[in-house]
C-alpha cells in the first residue's frame, strides 16, 4: 500500500510522504471503520496495485457520511480498477450495520487536490459534486515572526504525558462548531496519542489555571523532509476554546510555534485550513504570513442515488 501511495504522489503533483509506520498507525487505530471490511486492495498476480478505504460517521448536523479515498498505481490506471474499488466501497456504505431503517441524508464523500487532475475527472464523472474547499498554506520562516503577547491570565507550560487527555478533550470541545463535526469517540484519542510524528516539546499550550484555553500542536515529519530535501514543520491542531476566542490567543500561540520550529532549524511551516472556518482562521493565518499553495475540494454524492455504472477509471 505504501509503495502504491508513493508512486502516485509525484504523478499527482503532491509533496507528502507515507511510511509503513504511518500506514500502520492509520490501520491499527481505526476511527469509524473496520479495517477487515472497509479497507480494500486491488491485486494483480499477488501484487497490490491499488487500494481504497471508507469510514462511516453521522455528523452532528444529522448527515450520514461515508468518507472515501483511494489510490491506483499510475501504471494500472485507466483499466477500471478505480471504478471497481468505488463500486465495492459503495456496497460497504450501503451495508453499514449502523444504518437505521429510517431515512436520513446519506452521502459518499471524498477530497481531491487541485493538482490531481485524473482524480478530479474521475469523481466528477461518477457524479460527485463540490461542497466545500480547504487550503494548504505555507509560511517562510526566514520572514520576521511577530512577538505577540498572550492574553492576560494565561500561561504556557510544557506538555506532560499525564495532560494529553485534557489537551485532547479541549481540542474536541473547540472543534464542535466546525463544518462536518462528528462527536469524537474514544478511538480518536487512541489515534491522537499514538501519532508517530508528534513531539510534545514543540507543543504550545495555553492554560487558564487547570483548564486548557488554546493550543498549537506542531510537529516535524523528518522522513518527509529527507525525501524532499526540505526543512518543514507543521503548525497543526490549532484550537482555541470559545471563551478565549477573538482575543489574539491563536495568533500568539502560532507565533511562538513558528519560533520553536525556527529554533529546530526549520525554514518553512505549513498547515491546512477549511476555507470557511467559522472562527476566521484563514484570515489569521494570512496576517501571520502564510500563503495558499494548494486547494482541496470536498466532493459529495448522495448514496441512495449513486449510479453503479459509468465514470472514468483514471483514479
Amino acid at each position: 500500500m505504501v509503495e502504491v501511495y508513493s508512486a502516485c504522489i509525484p504523478v499527482d503533483g503532491q509533496d507528502e510522504a507515507m511510511t509503513v509506520e504511518d500506514m500502520a498507525h492509520f490501520i491499527e487505530n481505526p476511527v469509524g471503520f473496520d479495517p477487515a471490511r472497509d479497507v480494500l486492495l486491488a491485486e494483480v498476480e499477488g501484487r497490490v496495485v491499488g487500494y481504497g478505504w471508507v469510514s462511516h460517521r453521522v455528523e452532528s448536523a444529522g448527515d450520514e457520511i461515508h468518507m472515501v479515498r483511494g489510490y491506483v498505481h499510475p501504471s494500472w490506471r485507466r483499466r477500471g480498477l478505480g471504478s471497481a474499488l468505488l463500486d465495492r466501497i459503495q456496497s460497504r456504505a450501503l451495508g453499514w450495520e449502523s444504518r437505521p431503517e429510517g431515512r436520513r441524508p446519506s452521502f459518499l464523500q471524498t477530497y481531491v487536490s487541485d493538482t490531481e487532475a485524473a482524480a478530479q475527472a474521475f469523481v466528477q464523472g461518477r457524479g460527485f459534486e463540490p461542497v466545500r474547499y480547504a487550503f494548504k498554506m505555507e509560511r517562510d520562516l526566514g520572514q520576521p515572526i511577530p512577538a505577540l503577547p498572550l492574553p492576560a491570565g494565561l500561561e504556557l507550560r510544557p506538555a506532560l504525558e499525564s495532560q494529553y487527555r485534557v489537551i485532547w478533550e479541549a481540542q474536541r470541545e473547540a472543534f464542535q462548531d466546525h463544518w462536518g463535526y462528528t462527536p469524537w469517540p474514544e478511538e480518536h484519542y487512541q489515534r491522537f496519542a499514538s501519532f508517530p510524528h508528534y513531539d510534545p516539546s514543540l507543543w504550545r499550550v495555553a492554560w487558564d489555571g487547570d483548564q486548557v484555553a488554546g493550543m498549537v500542536l506542531s510537529y516535524i515529519n523528518h522522513e518527509e523532509n529527507e525525501r524532499y530535501a526540505r526543512r518543514r514543520g507543521y503548525t497543526e491542531d490549532i484550537a482555541v476554546i470559545r471563551p478565549w476566542r477573538r482575543r489574539g490567543l491563536a495568533s500568539a500561540l502560532i507565533a511562538r510555534s513558528l519560533s520553536a520550529l525556527t529554533e529546530r532549524g526549520m525554514t518553512e511551516a505549513a498547515l491546512s485550513v477549511d476555507a470557511e472556518n467559522p472562527s476566521g482562521a484563514l484570515r489569521v493565518y494570512e496576517r501571520l504570513g502564510y500563503r495558499q499553495i494548494r486547494q482541496w475540494t470536498v466532493f459529495r454524492r448522495r448514496l441512495e442515488t449513486a449510479s453503479e455504472e459509468g465514470g472514468s477509471s483514471s483514479s
